[in-house]
């Protein structure tokens, strides 16, 4: 067995079954992000993946999460299982207590991740539009279900890993938008409408052969599902200033994912929740230079005053239209 010096993986792998001899098991660190420590593990009798959460986040500033999410992250990939088949990997075992679960591993040669086919330039409106798509029927198929609400009570989780680090630390940040960022944080952290990914990002989300498979659900909780699209919008905007000459193209991602969920919204008026998602999108691109968890590409200077320069009256007067996020950047990198 490989040497990953962790008791609580060893025992879960042989508690769940999953490995009948832990000399012959093969371990092979892999990327977790900031939140996560995730292993492929190879035995004679198959290829799977083990997910461990951490306590502390791997960010320069201090980012405690209760490692309960685990838990919530393995119900939230059997609902979206159960409402959209195959849009997530399957889960093999479980250990709640222990905050570990195993699933199946997904090769990067027929799944890769859509983070990295962006940073090369190739952007598919056709493949942004059927994400919308999905998380849309995850949304509907679980709003108003009050059944669900109680498992997903997760305020405390969200606040800790996507409120606070996002929203108040920008705040903190720009004093003199503290009050509508504050209020922000308030009304979102307060809607309960449907089940919530809580992080919609490329690097979670993998570029499958019958289409995206999302990942990395440890933000799961009942609440606002504008969050999970102001989230995903927020890459398409970013990834203009990673990847430049595909910038028109991402823009054409932003607005076929915008149009495909909002086609799929029937719980509401599309023009209710689009109101809510253009209000968390111009914070959260803001958050992203000036939070906890600041887009790692993003080093210029002069690129963060451009999205401070964007996002900053946006915060303060929000629009109702997407369309006016999405052209307002568009002018400042085609400038």
């Amino acid at each position: 067995m490989a040497d990953v010096r962790d008791d609580i993986i060893s025992t879960f792998l042989r508690e769940s079954g999953l490995v009948s001899d832990l000399s012959a098991a093969r371990l092979t660190p892999l990327t977790g992000g900031v939140a996560s420590d995730i292993w492929k593990v190879e035995t004679p009798e198959r290829i799977f993946a083990v997910k461990k959460a951490l306590p502390q986040l791997r960010v320069a500033q201090t980012w405690l999460a209760p490692v309960s999410r685990n838990a919530s992250e393995v119900e939230w990939l059997r609902e979206a299982g159960r409402i959209v088949p195959g849009v997530v990997p399957a889960i093999l075992a479980s250990d709640p207590e222990a905050g570990v679960f195993a699933m199946d591993y997904l090769d990067p040669a027929d799944h890769p991740v859509w983070k990295q086919e962006l940073r090369a330039g190739r952007a598919d409106p056709a493949f942004a539009a059927d994400v919308g798509r999905r998380i849309a029927a995850i949304h509907a198929g679980t709003q108003g279900s009050a059944e669900i609400a109680q498992r997903f009570d997760n305020d405390e989780t969200f606040h800790s890993i996507r409120i606070e680090p996002y929203l108040e630390a920008a705040g903190r940040v720009h004093a003199d938008l503290s009050g509508p960022l504050l209020a922000l944080a308030h009304d979102t952290l307060s809607a309960k409408l449907a089940l919530v990914h809580g992080d919609v990002s490329p690097k979670n989300i993998l570029v499958g052969p019958e289409g995206p498979v999302i990942l990395d659900a440890e933000c799961a909780w009942y609440g606002e599902p504008a969050f999970d699209v102001a989230f995903c919008l927020n890459h398409m905007l970013l990834k203009c200033l990673w990847t430049p000459v595909a910038s028109a193209d991402f823009l054409d991602c932003f607005e076929a994912l915008a149009g495909a969920y909002l086609d799929g919204v029937s719980w509401e008026r599309p023009a209710a929740i689009e109101e809510r998602i253009a209000r968390l999108l111009p914070a959260l691109f803001l958050a992203r230079v000036d939070g906890k968890s600041p887009a790692e590409y993003v080093t210029e200077a002069a690129d963060k005053e451009r999205i401070r320069r964007i996002a900053r009256p946006l915060v303060a007067w929000p629009p109702r239209r997407l369309s006016e996020i999405q052209a307002a950047w568009a002018k400042e990198v085609s400038a």
